[in-house]
């Protein structure tokens, strides 16, 4: 590689830090539309931050409604790549003890704070390799645009909004994932299914339970009500679920316990210790009645057995031709006297499809008394691991670190999930788990060096 990039990454990485912190400051999580920012102010705040930061380091910039903003290193050359990535990000959660959320720390050779990992920190690597690139005086043949979103996480409506009126770049990467290369993003299924099932006073109840921020992130935090109940019931199943699962408890009187367990990626279920789902499993240490609210819990329990991550409980359980398989993690519990209502996540692989898929989860649940929605299926997405592109990706990638390129699927979704010649290309270093959506997000400031100098080596190759 360019010794030159290298110097200027390591000689930059104050002024990076710097701009990662006051960037994930703003607490860009989606709210409402309000006047000009489609997603709420905080949003938009951060999108035009991002923006002013381009603008100060010489890089032009259109902005798209306040939807996105695009920042050209070039404006004079053929557009040919784009980077993409975002400025908003899941709701803070609870559980953090590192930092506040949004005030992002150094501590232990890392930055501490949501966003730093996604994307906020990644993101403004890809900036400053534009920047290297050109204060380091290295020609290109070919243009290069940066494109921050600001939907990323709750829609993806910002790149619609996007693409309506700009064409696809030849190549694009996102720097929105891990290292070396995702070439295969598993499609996406989503369900939701409720019943009414009112409390009918019948001994040990579950009145009320709310657990999950976000529907691609396992829950890590669930709040239960009960009703007749007292500390030293609840304190007794409490200390008999501990010994199935690794949960954490507070019960606060004779009704209310907090579940504490550990948030993961909904692509990701079996790195998080669902709450919810142990929530539920609470019932079974507790003189609960056999009525049709908690043959419900039951039911639903069935579907998603605790440890149990491949949808076998919905009966869809399957693998496809590349050996990518079937995920599902239910996220979001809502419960409360009257009804109950439950939303799952599931990375479909590519022999996913309605009758084999979304029908069967719909019988299922349907046929245990829950009433079911989906929005449907989203595709998978696949670029040929031995393109031209990819392989340039690749070669810088091992130039840079010295490890083994290789593209690999997933089963998250990224920004480039509809573009033609799309891929998700780092930041994050093999081996890392930086909590993306947890409490405790953070990212190595090595690996933000390392970041800096792989994408500027492939913009170089690529483009120049």
């Amino acid at each position: 590689m360019d010794e030159r990039i290298k110097k200027y990454a390591e000689e930059h990485i104050d002024e990076l830090k710097k701009d990662i912190a006051d960037l994930c400051a703003i607490p860009s999580v989606l709210a409402d539309a309000d006047g000009d920012a489609p997603f709420g102010q905080e949003c938009k705040r951060a999108l035009l931050a991002a923006g002013d930061l381009c603008e100060k380091y010489g890089f032009p910039t259109t902005n798209y409604d306040n939807y996105v903003i695009a920042a050209d290193l070039d404006p004079s050359l053929p557009r040919y790549l784009d980077m993409l990535g975002h400025t908003d990000v899941v709701p803070a959660g609870e559980g953090w003890t590192v930092t506040e959320p949004f005030r992002v720390i150094e501590k232990d050779g890392s930055l501490w704070g949501r966003g730093t990992s996604d994307d906020k920190g990644p993101l403004l690597t890809a900036l400053y390799a534009m920047r290297a690139i050109r204060e380091c005086g290295i020609p290109l043949k070919k243009g290069v645009r940066l494109i921050m979103g600001s939907d990323e996480e709750t829609g993806s409506i910002d790149i619609t909004k996007y693409y309506a009126k700009e064409k696809e770049a030849e190549c694009t990467f996102s720097p929105d994932a891990e290292f070396p290369l995702i070439n295969i993003e598993k499609g996406q299924f989503r369900g939701k299914f409720e019943a009414d099932a009112p409390i009918d006073g019948s001994g040990v109840e579950l009145v009320s339970l709310d657990a999950g921020v976000a529907l691609n992130a396992v829950p890590n935090r669930a709040r239960i009500v009960f009703s007749r109940t007292d500390k030293a019931m609840l304190t007794d199943a409490c200390e008999k679920l501990v010994k199935r699962i690794p949960i954490d408890y507070e019960i606060s009187d004779d009704t209310h316990v907090l579940i504490i367990g550990e948030s993961a990626h909904a692509s990701t279920p079996e790195t998080g210790v669902n709450a919810g789902l142990a929530s539920l499993m609470l019932l079974d240490h507790l003189p609960v009645a056999d009525n049709k609210r908690n043959r419900l819990f039951k039911k639903v329990l069935d579907f998603f057995p605790y440890g149990v991550y491949d949808g076998s409980g919905l009966g869809i359980a399957m693998t496809d031709k590349e050996g990518l398989s079937l995920s599902a993690t239910l996220d979001l519990f809502n419960v409360d006297e009257k009804h109950m209502s439950f939303q799952f996540d599931s990375r479909s692989p590519l022999n996913a499809d309605d009758d084999n898929c979304l029908a069967v989860a719909k019988k299922t649940t349907e046929d245990a008394g829950f009433t079911f929605l989906s929005p449907g299926i989203v595709p998978p997405h696949y670029v040929p691991g031995d393109s031209d592109f990819v392989k340039k990706l690749l070669g810088a990638y091992e130039d840079v670190t010295g490890l083994e390129g290789k593209a690999v699927g997933i089963g998250g979704g990224t920004y480039v999930h509809d573009l033609k010649n799309g891929v998700a290309f780092g930041a994050v270093l093999p081996g890392i788990d930086t909590r993306m959506h947890g409490a405790d997000e953070f990212m190595p400031i090595d690996n933000l060096i390392t970041a800096v100098e792989v994408y500027a080596e492939a913009i170089t190759r690529i483009c120049g």
